[in-house]
């Protein structure tokens, strides 16, 4: 008989089955593009030298931020088939991998008000998180679980995902637990040239994938550029392709042009 081995099932894989199966059941477009952040690693190279020290995920969450305080909708829950409710604040869910109990898990944490914090200040907030010490008692970064957390993930699977139907029902809480804006960044480890489509709850979800060097043609002259491959999920119950495209355009100038450095 072959060998084998067991590992124990971390309970925090448990949410992101019931995220994926409901994720699944939304209506995102996707678009796959490519941005030449050459210019903006210079601008934080440059910024590292003679002000402080940031991170380009930092610098990426800022900027995708701003673009969409200027396209708000892309950003909005669906309430209902009349309402759309569009926040003030972009609060960020982003995943901050860490070794738990011998396992590597991705953590959730939310970086909120993103559109008004400093790049130094979101840099300090990843890296903190990093840094936190975890046990598997921990099911939300920063703070204990609570007894409810803890109950979800005894439940059966048709009521777990009932709850995140019910939360999705009411944007409201699911800003206040969630945000409005999901990033996933895992697609820049490794060395895999391509791109990856995450599944998301959120009406904006963004897939960010390597950085590599690429040549492209500038002004009739082939050059050497950092291209970096972006996955954007937008609800397309809350916004229209027209709409789409303009935040797209929009957020490849901002990020090109390496906006806030």
């Amino acid at each position: 008989m072959t060998g084998y081995k067991i590992q124990k099932f971390p309970g925090t894989r448990i949410a992101t089955i019931d995220v994926c199966a409901i994720g699944q059941q939304k209506h995102h477009i996707a678009s796959m593009i490519e941005i030449d952040v050459t210019q903006s690693r210079q601008k934080i190279r440059q910024y590292r030298h003679e002000v402080h020290h940031i991170s380009f995920m930092a610098w990426l969450i800022k900027t995708i931020a701003l673009t969409i305080k200027d396209h708000e909708q892309v950003a909005g829950y669906l309430q209902g088939k009349s309402k759309v409710i569009i926040f003030d604040d972009i609060n960020i869910s982003i995943s901050v991998e860490k070794e738990v109990d011998g396992h590597k898990i991705p953590i959730p944490l939310i970086i909120e008000k993103a559109n008004e914090r400093s790049i130094e200040s979101i840099t300090g907030q990843i890296n903190n998180a990093r840094a936190a010490v975890m046990t598997g008692k921990d099911m939300v970064l920063e703070s204990r679980s609570s007894q409810m957390e803890r109950l979800y993930c005894l439940l059966p699977g048709m009521i777990r995902r009932s709850i995140w139907k019910y939360l999705l029902k009411h944007p409201h809480t699911a800003y206040r637990k969630m945000g409005n804006v999901a990033i996933t960044s895992f697609g820049m480890r490794g060395n895999v040239n391509g791109w990856f489509i995450p599944i998301s709850v959120h009406p904006l979800c963004f897939g960010i994938g390597k950085i590599i060097r690429k040549a492209v043609v500038m002004d009739d002259a082939i050059v050497i550029r950092e291209i970096l491959n972006l996955t954007i999920l937008i609800d397309h119950d809350v916004v229209d392709g027209v709409a789409m495209a303009r935040f797209i355009s929009d957020l490849t100038k901002n990020a090109e042009a390496g906006r806030n450095l």
